[in-house]
């Protein structure tokens, strides 16, 4: 397979892809880097934030949502990047020794935000998360926070079925991907494992195909790994990046599959890019977020 990176970019923790179909722009963050980051054709845009960044969503309304540490906020996309004009939305997990990780957006725009233990020193070093204080919420468009999970520890991917009645949700703490029913009050009920451990790396963040195969990124293992929908490894995706972080599908046609990296000890020439590669599945598109 042909990989090639984006941009020139490279970040020391590059997360949570998300392509944006009306506007054909690529989102993601650089959450050590503080950097919400969009590119919309060969132009790339930076925006410096006050906090770490774990996402980066557009907006039905026009602009955009990152998740901070300190809580979800929208972010004018007409502001300069060094002095971005941030609103705060809600404030989903209240504990000042976590941080935002993983998020998406539901069919329905809501955003799943999942927290966790804060692993990043004031140098941008690695932390041990050692502690399970993490959450999952839903955010809704009219502010309305719902707590759906407890004690996690390294929350990561956030995919649905086409029916809307499971959601795949991993925990890296547990090396596991799991998934959940949603109860009609939308509750979820008891985890059941999915798939894992595996012995290439953890697993990090996703993207489903049209045909309902997730493809998961492997941290620490250089990889990803397309899986069924039973939970099966269907096969194997050498990557030359040391930690990819997770994927989305984008292009005009959602061929081109986009990865997310972070640096890492090994210092591969790569590590911190943006990867693309053009593929012959098709994958769902994201969602915004409805407000």
């Amino acid at each position: 397979m042909t990989w090639t990176a984006v941009t020139e970019h490279r970040a020391g923790l590059g997360e949570g892809p998300f392509w944006d179909q009306a506007t054909q722009a690529l989102f993601w963050v650089d959450i050590i880097g503080q950097q919400a980051l969009r590119l919309q054709g060969a132009n790339v845009q930076i925006w410096q934030m006050p906090e770490h960044v774990s996402a980066f969503i557009p907006c039905d309304s026009g602009d955009a949502l990152v998740t901070l540490s300190s809580g979800v906020y929208r972010l004018d996309l007409d502001s300069p990047g060094l002095e971005p004009r941030l609103t705060l939305f809600c404030v989903a997990d209240p504990n000042p020794g976590n941080r935002a990780n993983e998020a998406r957006c539901d069919a329905q725009g809501r955003l799943w935000l999942g927290t966790m233990q804060n692993n990043i020193g004031e140098q941008g070093e690695d932390l041990p998360a050692e502690r399970r204080s993490g959450g999952l919420f839903r955010i809704d468009p009219d502010k309305r926070v719902t707590p759906l999970l407890r004690n996690l520890g390294i929350p990561n991917t956030l995919l649905w079925s086409d029916d809307g009645t499971r959601v795949f949700f991993g925990d890296s703490l547990d090396g596991t991907l799991y998934q959940h029913f949603i109860n009609t009050d939308g509750s979820l009920d008891t985890a059941y494992v999915w798939y894992g451990p595996d012995q290439r790396g953890g697993p990090d963040g996703s993207a489903m195909d049209a045909e309902g195969f997730i493809w998961n990124a492997r941290w620490d293992g250089s990889c990803l790994l397309r899986l069924s929908p039973e939970g099966k490894v269907d096969r194997v995706i050498e990557l030359p990046v040391s930690r990819p972080t997770s994927c989305v599908f984008g292009g005009p046609d959602l061929k081109t599959l986009y990865i997310t990296s972070a640096a890492s000890p090994k210092k591969h020439l790569l590590d911190g890019a943006v990867l693309a590669i053009e593929l012959d599945v098709v994958g769902k598109p994201c969602t915004r977020f409805a407000g």
